[in-house]
């Protein structure tokens, strides 16, 4: 079987949709399944080189849309080819090519079936969030003129999760999809642990050798909640800790009471939003001492860090699967984790990390859990981590669902 993807950019700077889709391909292909790639990068792009699989390169797009002209004549010729096409996202121009391409290549003869896969892009939460009103209504506006109809026409729309499914009913109508497949995301198993990973680690941030951490890895932005993180670290830490019934008022607080430092990994750094929270850091007393900016980790350093922490944590506003958050999980690290990411179901369910609102108490109550964890407890978390992980984020289960769900 041959399946063409169809992304806007395959930069992994760009977060977890390029990302996604990579994982897609290496689990379909230990199933003996061809995958190419189509994609608006420049096709001199130097991540496009570590790739094991076709990605044709068309160019950067032009403008809010990322108009190619050379996506439309392209995929005509290409088409044919294939068995199946995906596309990964909406509200761009290469979703819309898609389907003029593919109505254009039924006209004269046999064509492949295409599914969509939104990857979150038609959660509500990007109708309602403050500040996006304009694009609300303009997304709106989209709908009604062309997203509707490909949707409408897909052979099917492809979910990450339950919670993504039943979410993507809510924001547009008419939403009138044939079928709604949940396929599931798998992650890829992580490198095994070497001594060069926490090497990595320590050549950047040296801040960091012998002490504790939790870590946030993704992007450095308001939806992520990063400011929500810092507000609440800061005023858990700046608490009396409390001391157990079996210890007198002069005796240390045990070790399970001491908040481990803060480390916040991930690019943005360079935005507004993210240099404000540098600085949000750089004001306190408290977060200077104990907070960590890296910038984006990538190879034995990122897996230096992942393997090094206690346990992972994002309080995002909204996130459709949370790739960093599973392979915390690969790690055995247990994930403290907003009750807006969308998996947040089936690791609660296997008992791999804590769930609380996207809201300053929330958040509160995922640090002081942890800093109230004794460390027996957080040896049987981190197993628990591994367990969620296997049951639920494996790729070969998640392949084998995608498989079937884009064959005849």
């Amino acid at each position: 079987m041959k399946i063409l993807h169809i992304v806007p950019q395959m930069n992994p700077s760009t977060g977890g949709v390029c990302q996604a889709v990579r994982t897609i391909i290496t689990g379909l292909a230990e199933l003996a399944v061809q995958n190419e790639v189509v994609s608006l990068d420049a096709a001199d792009a130097p991540f496009l080189a570590d790739d094991n699989f076709p990605v044709h390169a068309l160019g950067v797009g032009k403008g809010p849309w990322a108009y190619n002209a050379k996506l439309v004549p392209w995929l005509i010729e290409n088409m044919p080819r294939f068995d199946a096409v995906v596309v990964h996202g909406l509200w761009l121009f290469y979703s819309h090519a898609a389907r003029q391409a593919l109505r254009r290549v039924r006209a004269v003869g046999t064509a492949p079936r295409l599914y969509i896969m939104p990857h979150g892009m038609l959660d509500p939460y990007f109708q309602r969030a403050p500040g996006r009103k304009l694009k609300a209504i303009r997304n709106t506006l989209y709908w009604k003129l062309l997203e509707q109809h490909l949707i409408a026409e897909a052979d099917a729309i492809l979910f990450t999760c339950e919670e993504e499914r039943l979410l993507a009913q809510q924001p547009f109508q008419p939403y009138q999809p044939k079928r709604t497949i949940v396929v599931g995301l798998g992650v890829e198993e992580p490198p095994a642990y070497e001594p060069a990973m926490q090497q990595a680690l320590l050549a950047l941030c040296p801040e960091l050798r012998g002490q504790p951490y939790m870590l946030f890895l993704s992007r450095i932005h308001e939806k992520k909640g990063v400011d929500l993180l810092l507000e609440a670290y800061e005023s858990v830490a700046a608490a009396p800790r409390q001391v157990a019934p079996s210890q007198s008022a002069e005796s240390s607080p045990s070790p399970a009471q001491k908040l481990p430092k803060l480390v916040i990994a991930g690019p943005g750094l360079d935005t507004d939003y993210g240099q404000r929270m540098q600085a949000m850091v750089a004001n306190s007393e408290i977060l200077q001492k104990t907070v960590v900016f890296p910038g984006m980790l990538t190879g034995n350093a990122k897996w230096g860090a992942f393997y090094g922490c206690e346990c992972s944590i994002l309080p995002s506003h909204q996130e459709n699967f949370g790739i960093a958050v599973v392979e915390a999980l690969a790690c055995g690290k247990p994930v403290f984790i907003s009750n807006q990411v969308n998996i947040w179901r089936e690791i609660e369910r296997a008992g791999g990390g804590v769930v609380a609102p996207d809201t300053l108490p929330g958040v509160q109550k995922l640090l002081s859990q942890w800093q109230q964890t004794e460390p027996a407890a957080k040896a049987t978390f981190q197993e628990h981590a591994r367990t969620t992980f296997e049951k639920e984020f494996a790729v070969g289960p998640a392949a084998q669902r995608f498989l079937q769900a884009v064959q005849p």
